[in-house]
């Protein structure tokens, strides 16, 4: 009696740690592909770039700029140069160093005209991306003068993105957005998707030769 009821405890046994083995790779594979479902969603790039016009309010919100400095965002804006911005996070591994590489490649196409534009990048994730973090990743895309990065409260950033509708209500499910001004009294080009240096570019062409021919004369 002893040894059949021996035989039934380990046979018991034996099933429960068979389905526990069964069971664990199905979870593990289940989250794995949670996973990758949700960096698909998060990376996976626009397969049309959607050019359109846009008119914006721009608020005085307070950003701190990488170099320290806290500045409003209007007055950097609005300083009489073109603007070509986007939202990043310095953690991003897809989207935001793809955008952050096209700019890098519009400031060198630009060559001397580059100082006649302005290119803002402001964090989404300002909790994380301090000024020191910001000066760190300009510098990894080279950044030049005229190339600023911009932090600050939460709620600052959750408010500049929402002036530009670009906020998406977490970092995690950002997209990719450019946006460019020529003229400070005139309607901004949003484009939606991944862009290229030579279309940003041509959005800027006739305001950088007329700033070229201004400083010239």
């Amino acid at each position: 009696m002893n040894r059949t009821l021996g035989l039934f405890v380990a046979a018991r046994m034996l099933a429960v740690a068979t389905g526990m083995l069964m069971i664990t790779p199905a979870v593990s594979a289940h989250g794995k592909a949670e996973a990758a479902e949700e960096q698909a969603h998060h990376h996976a790039p626009a397969d049309e770039a959607t050019r359109s016009a846009a008119d914006y309010s721009i608020p005085q919100i307070k950003l701190v700029r990488a170099d320290g400095k806290s500045v409003w965002l209007a007055d950097e804006i609005n300083d009489g140069r073109p603007v070509v911005m986007d939202f990043i996070y310095t953690t991003c591994t897809s989207i935001c160093p793809m955008s952050s590489q096209t700019l890098a490649e519009l400031q060198k196409k630009l060559g001397t005209g580059n100082s006649a534009v302005h290119l803002v990048s402001i964090s989404i994730d300002p909790e994380n991306d301090t000024p020191v973090r910001l000066r760190e990743y300009a510098k990894k895309f080279g950044a030049g003068p005229t190339w600023q990065f911009y932090t600050g409260t939460l709620a600052a950033s959750t408010a500049a993105q929402q002036a530009f509708n670009v906020y998406r209500g977490d970092k995690m499910s950002h997209t990719p957005v450019t946006l460019v001004r020529t003229a400070v009294a005139g309607s901004w080009v949003r484009i939606d998707g991944f862009t290229t240096a030579d279309q940003l570019l041509g959005e800027l062409r006739d305001s950088v030769a007329s700033a070229s021919e201004r400083h010239v004369h």
